[in-house]
């Protein structure tokens, strides 16, 4: 597969590193220190799953020049995603998929406006990768999954290729037939984690162990399981439960990117997390006061240290 990676950061650089690595013409997308640093000494990946050092990288500031995909891995932050999207119109053919790994819910909404509803496929990833230094992947844990659909639940050629191409890179992924559930299945556990993970500055295994910050922790969820309910997706009644379990079986020292972005000073995405969750909640008349807690934490933090 020829597949271009538009945000070569955590995800994008961890799961572009895989695809590469396993034969795939992998086009990295890459500005900055970082992409100076891939050109320069070519992309690093520290791993449980396997370390990695790619060499000779395809690695460009922009996606001019690098021609129609198979497929866009769009992992840029959520901030910038209208001007990402109109971006990459270089790199659609007819049948390229464009699959957004970013947070949130409101992402591929953006996107089909952008390109067109057939372009865009959704998916969600599971990984804790963060980049660590210039040119340099770091990935916590042995997680490392995607999951990917087409809306409307047929399974196309575009995307059993791209399962194909994962599971020769050594990638664990499916198919979703109700990509939209699995989208809000990851909302939720994600506006649980990083709220809570950003705001205590600590990981999970200290939020999950402490009772007080574990009621909120599933507070959080639930407020993003209602929301999502209410808006006609359809999520288990008890899926907060569920989710606080899977927290349990995180390494314990997890973190969200969230967490890392304060730490660093820079932009945070609350406004599309608990933010999002805050707001659709005031649209459907369904409460989040934990919701609304931890966003107002955290949103003084939102535009970065410089702001």
């Amino acid at each position: 597969m020829k597949i271009a990676i538009m945000g070569a950061g955590g995800v994008g650089g961890y799961f572009g590193a895989r695809l590469a690595h396993s034969g795939c013409d992998v086009h990295f997308i890459a500005r900055g220190a970082h992409g100076a640093a891939i050109r320069a000494q070519g992309l690093r990946v520290s791993s449980a799953r396997g370390d990695l050092h790619l060499h000779n990288v395809q690695v460009s500031e922009t996606p001019q020049g690098i021609g129609p995909v198979d497929l866009v891995l769009f992992g840029v932050k959520l901030w910038d995603t209208a001007a990402a999207a109109e971006a990459i119109r270089p790199l659609i053919g007819p049948h390229t998929a464009v699959i957004s790994f970013q947070n949130g819910v409101v992402k591929d909404d953006i996107l089909q406006a952008a390109l067109g509803a057939p372009a865009v496929a959704g998916g969600v990833c599971y990984i804790a990768a963060t980049i660590a230094a210039p040119g340099l992947i770091a990935h916590t844990g042995n997680l490392q999954k995607l999951v990917f659909g087409e809306y409307g639940g047929q399974r196309s050629e575009r995307l059993e290729r791209l399962l194909q191409a994962c599971q020769e890179a050594g990638i664990d992924a499916e198919i979703s037939p109700d990509i939209r559930r699995a989208v809000w299945e990851k909302f939720v556990f994600l506006v649980g984690l990083s709220a809570t993970t950003a705001a205590t500055r600590l990981p999970i295994g200290r939020v999950r162990s402490h009772p007080d910050a574990r009621r909120v922790l599933q507070q959080v969820m639930e407020e993003a399981v209602a929301v999502g309910r209410a808006q006609g997706v359809p999520l288990a009644a008890d899926f907060a439960a569920d989710r606080l379990r899977f927290c349990d079986q995180l390494p314990e020292g997890m973190t969200s990117s969230m967490a890392h972005d304060l730490e660093r000073g820079n932009r945070l995405e609350v406004p599309w997390l608990s933010g999002d969750v805050v707001r659709r909640g005031a649209e459907l008349g369904v409460p989040t006061p934990a919701n609304a807690v931890l966003h107002g934490i955290l949103a003084p933090h939102a535009e970065g240290r410089s702001a």
